[in-house]
């Protein structure tokens, strides 16, 4: 599931990765359920808009379990999962996909040579700051590769704050966050040298930014 001293992503969700409940409450007071099951489980038909545009080796910044690096696999598409989690590590090498557990803006092989990064779930909000967080994913990308990105369902929305995680554990540390709408993102992109190509609006919104 965002340099900075600290890590920025994986550990503060990994209450949520082994839960079966979890809500993420946000700076402003505002609280939102957390898909953590549909995390745990196979790639859905809401995904298939992403996967079907990894049409080469693929990044995925925040895998999490690694259902998307999963069906990846399955589609015969090299795949890298990045995480700092723990419990993310673990999920990835029981579905036995490749996964390095470190920060998301560590350095990964093959920078600057893969066709797609993916950030999927929200993950645009990892670090607090979508700029610099797709100025990292630009980075990534060879000349005419994708981010493909989940956006929130709101276009407008351009929120920066912090977050934390609750499950039935109790509640974990601020971390922070951000969350992008599709116009949003248009704003954000074309100073990094990314135009929208695709989007998906939806209770799932998605959209595909080329380098």
């Amino acid at each position: 599931m965002t340099g900075q001293a600290l890590p920025v992503d994986g550990p503060a969700f990994d209450a949520a990765l082994a839960a079966s409940d979890a809500t993420l409450l946000d700076s402003d007071g505002g609280q939102a359920v957390l898909p953590v099951r549909r995390w745990s489980e196979p790639a859905d038909a809401d995904d298939a808009w992403l996967l079907d545009r990894c049409t080469g080796p693929t990044v995925d910044l925040g895998c999490g379990p690694g259902r998307l690096l999963a069906a990846l696999a399955r589609r015969g598409v090299q795949a890298l999962g990045v995480d700092h989690s723990p419990v993310a590590q673990e999920q990835c090498r029981a579905r036995g996909v490749v996964m390095l557990r470190r920060d998301v803006f560590a350095r990964v092989p093959g920078e600057g040579r893969w066709s797609h990064v993916l950030l999927a779930d929200g993950n645009i909000g990892i670090g607090g700051d979508p700029l610099r967080l797709l100025e990292r994913a630009a980075g990534l990308l060879a000349v005419g590769g994708t981010v493909l990105v989940e956006t929130d369902p709101e276009a407008a929305r351009h929120w920066r704050g912090s977050v934390r995680v609750r499950t039935e554990r109790g509640t974990g540390p601020s971390i922070p966050w951000a969350r992008v709408g599709t116009d949003a993102l248009r704003r954000l992109a074309p100073p990094l040298g990314l135009a929208v190509v695709a989007e998906r609006p939806g209770p799932r919104a998605f959209v595909a930014l080329r380098r």
